[in-house]
């Protein structure tokens, strides 16, 4: 018997950065999936087969052993170790497990990836061992997962991949969930540029360390538009929505987390018609998100194609985690 689990990535609509001091992020659930099957073993590796990402290996406890692909890549892939540990742990389960991962989300360029990965891992074994586990549950268990990776990680990334939706999450405050009826697809721009969240992160708090005042004030700024464009984005305000997005790219811009290639898709796409676009994520690579009435979205793919990134098109998805049978 096999199970496949799955789940969605994401985007960052507002607030990088200025959640990690104070304000809301606003975050979206896209229709790009992280698939994992996972079945038993006789023996008590984790074996995680990745081929499509480019590397598999396996885990005898904590230590990695690689197959195809780079040994450093087990540092990533210690996540999934971490997250199949801890799930047979709650269910009181000593077993070996093959886990294979198939996931059309880019990986280590700010939608996602590790966390939807993280989560349809805890799902596919819970499902698999008969633990009928909770969407809190999954999505706990995958946290420990993402600690591997990022250290102290917000809890957006793994929330946003159990529950899909829109997702306002605040330090502090917590989560909160929407819906919206009418939002058009959204064009990816990926720069094909790997960038470090905790290196961009730590660029802000420098910064913020020899300009207090001015930085501050940006944050503030910020959070204000992260309330802004929540309400736009509810109400459907498409042209009010561009607009903060356009004004959040400079903010992120003034910050330095923006990039030569990041800047040039982003007015490329909004001289090819795009309501707003701007970076998405920690910045310094990674993504853009453009938001377009329908008939411009041709016109801005091709403009991102021009910039020499790679185009996306996404659906807001609200089907979170999942899990089916497969064999």
């Amino acid at each position: 018997m096999a199970v496949e689990g799955s789940a969605p990535g994401k985007v960052i609509l507002f607030g990088e950065h200025s959640v990690v001091y104070r304000g809301p992020a606003i975050v979206l659930a896209i229709d790009r999936r992280a698939r994992v099957v996972a079945e038993e073993r006789s023996d008590d590796r984790i074996y995680i087969d990745a081929l499509n990402l480019g590397f598999s290996g396996y885990f005898v406890g904590d230590a990695y052993h690689p197959e195809q692909g780079e040994a450093w890549r087990g540092k990533r892939l210690a996540a999934l170790n971490v997250a199949a540990r801890r799930t047979m742990e709650r269910l009181g389960v000593e077993s070996g497990l093959n886990l294979k991962v198939r996931s059309r989300i880019p990986i280590a360029v700010g939608l996602g990836s590790s966390a939807a990965i993280s989560v349809a891992t805890v799902a596919a074994i819970g499902a698999l061992l008969g633990g009928n586990l909770s969407k809190d549950e999954i999505c706990a268990l995958a946290y420990e997962g993402e600690k591997v990776i990022h250290g102290t990680p917000s809890g957006a990334d793994n929330n946003i991949s159990t529950y899909g939706g829109i997702l306002r999450y605040e330090r502090g405050v917590g989560f909160e969930r929407f819906e919206v009826e009418r939002i058009p697809p959204f064009v990816i721009g990926n720069s094909r540029r790997k960038r470090s969240t905790k290196m961009m992160v730590g660029n802000v708090r420098a910064l913020r360390e020899r300009n207090p005042v001015t930085v501050d004030g940006i944050i503030d700024a910020m959070g204000r538009l992260s309330q802004e464009g929540l309400a736009a984005l509810l109400g459907s305000d498409l042209p009010l929505l561009g607009d903060l997005m356009n004004i959040n790219h400079g903010l992120l811009a003034a910050l330095g987390v923006s990039s030569p290639e990041l800047d040039l898709m982003v007015h490329a796409s909004r001289r090819a018609g795009a309501l707003g676009a701007k970076l998405t994520g920690a910045g310094g690579g990674g993504c853009i998100i453009a938001l377009a009435e329908t008939p411009r979205l041709k016109q801005v793919e091709s403009a991102i194609r021009r910039a020499r990134g790679t185009p996306l098109r996404v659906n807001v998805s609200y089907e979170g985690v999942k899990t089916r049978s497969v064999g």
